[in-house]
């Protein structure tokens, strides 16, 4: 799968993390940065850069971190056909759901508020979990782009 992946200096570490167990399982990884900690970086340009390869179609999935994920999430979700969920950890179930239900094609993860190791759970299981397809679920995303302004 083509991953697009984006922290700030809050989400670097978790991202460092994530992206080198996503190379060990075969996956094929877009650093969109950080590519070092910088404490007066911005998270907007790096998660932007994700979201767009996903809008673009050169991604299949988007992961994007920072200290709550909050905002980079915001960032994610301006993007066309981008659909960007949010875990800051406590139940994974929140996690498959946004898969299931929703497509999630983006994952924001609070780097403030998960462990690393719960946090590549979370993303393993949100890899592999397919969008169920059925039709109330494909009828609310067909809205959702209906809806969507740019």
């Amino acid at each position: 799968m083509r991953i697009a992946i984006a922290a700030d200096h809050a989400g670097y570490e978790l991202k460092e993390a994530i992206e080198a167990r996503l190379i060990a399982l075969g996956h094929d990884v877009s650093d969109c940065g950080a590519r070092a900690f910088e404490p007066a970086d911005d998270y907007v340009g790096f998660c932007a850069a994700a979201a767009r390869q996903v809008s673009r179609g050169d991604a299949d999935r988007a992961i994007v971190i920072g200290g709550s994920g909050q905002g980079e999430a915001m960032v994610a979700n301006r993007f066309r056909g981008v659909r960007c969920a949010l875990w800051y950890g406590g139940d994974p179930a929140l996690v498959r759901l946004s898969r299931e239900h929703n497509d999630a094609n983006a994952l924001s993860l609070g780097a403030r508020f998960v462990a690393v190791a719960e946090a590549i759970t979370a993303v393993e299981m949100w890899l592999a979990v397919p969008f169920s397809g059925e039709p109330r679920h494909a009828r609310r995303l067909g809205r959702l782009e209906e809806e969507s302004v740019s």
